[in-house]
């Protein structure tokens, strides 16, 4: 798959400009604040339905207008494809897929598959449980439907249990209606788990090669699966721990509380990692996804580096660059330091200032 044009239109600083991409690398460079990021969110934007930098849509509309268009062209299987999303401050958004428009933006997953790296990507192993979460939601969303239906109704049923267990005090007869949302959670969260703990199976046999080779061989890394529950006890726990649940008034039993563990020779890197190992481990991983997204959907998704080669030493720089190769990837950065100390050929440069593009081919 290969990205081959982004228009965007009163896109956060943008006010109307046009990328032709190249197969290969293409790097977007220029100073910091000129909107190299906003494209990276753009494009992440056509291939999951909604930005990963911000909650809201209008916040991604210029202050010049009421409505942000990005239209973007793909090569996919030898056949243009092409995705037009128009953002608006008041009003939904609307989502088109050749022209055609769709009725929910769960139908643009599995249009455009991307994997992207970014600096918060990189206190993944040492953040939060809920962004080791965000990490596997996201890969599963672009490539199972079943995974995505059932993410969303267990959330909103998540919701709703916990509205009612902070109403308690109030109305204690509302207890009555728990065991209903229990159910739902039931239902959709055993599919989550399941698949959760397929692909972290999966992910983990991948990851191992891999890592051994950016180390040298000299450390295996493991990565597993923290159920909060099982699929197979869901039922039963709900049920143990409900009056825990009316004390604590929020949903302690669930797929909402699982976690991922990465251990390296024997060492947990969540607490006893060095940064440098952490980092390592955070690059096996963005790796071992491309390859797994590869095997599932049998084509090379497109690779998105915002800002992260500054972020790692030149060992890793090296190594990143030297894994991408054959696969196209959109670079930002500052400058062009990192690609000629590597000695990395770049196939198109883009000028970012002010929101305002310069296109070179090398």
């Amino acid at each position: 798959m290969i990205i081959t044009t982004l228009k965007l239109s009163n896109y956060r600083n943008y006010d109307s400009e046009y990328f032709n991409f190249e197969p290969g690398t293409n790097v977007l460079y220029g100073d910091n604040a000129q909107g190299k990021t906003n494209v990276i969110e753009a494009i992440f934007t056509c291939a999951v339905g909604k930005s990963y930098k911000s909650a809201k849509d209008k916040d991604v509309i210029s202050f010049k207008g009421e409505e942000a268009h990005i239209e973007l062209i793909l090569n996919k299987n030898r056949i243009s494809r092409s995705i037009d999303i128009h953002l608006r401050k008041n009003g939904k958004k609307s989502i088109a897929i050749d022209k055609v428009p769709i009725r929910k933006a769960v139908d643009l997953l599995g249009t455009v598959h991307a994997v992207i790296f970014s600096p918060e990507d990189l206190s993944v192993i040492k953040g939060s449980p809920a962004q080791r979460r965000n990490f596997i939601d996201s890969e599963l969303c672009q490539l199972d439907g079943i995974y995505t239906h059932n993410l969303i109704n267990y959330n909103k049923a998540l919701l709703q249990k916990n509205a009612l267990l902070k109403q308690l005090e109030e109305d204690p007869s509302l207890s009555e209606t728990l065991p209903l949302w229990n159910e739902k959670l039931s239902e959709f969260g055993k599919v989550i788990i399941e698949k959760r703990r397929a692909f972290i199976g999966e992910l983990s046999r991948t990851i191992k090669d891999i890592h051994k080779g950016i180390t040298d061989g000299a450390e295996e890394l493991i990565i597993s699966y923290e159920e909060n529950t099982s699929a197979e006890e869901f039922e039963t726990n709900l049920t143990r721990m409900l009056q825990r649940e009316k004390s604590a008034r929020m949903s302690l039993v669930g797929p909402h509380r699982d976690d991922l563990k990465f251990v390296s020779n024997g060492i947990d890197l969540r607490s006893f990692g060095s940064q440098g190992q952490q980092r390592t481990a955070v690059l096996s991983l963005k790796l071992a996804e491309i390859e797994f997204v590869k095997k599932k959907v049998g084509d090379t998704p497109v690779l998105l580096l915002d800002d992260v080669l500054s972020e790692l030493d030149a060992g890793r720089q090296k190594k990143l660059l030297s894994e991408i190769e054959g696969i196209q990837t959109i670079i930002t950065c500052t400058g062009l330091d990192e690609f000629v100390d590597n000695k990395f050929k770049i196939d198109k440069t883009f000028f970012i200032s002010k929101g305002r593009v310069t296109e070179a081919i090398l």
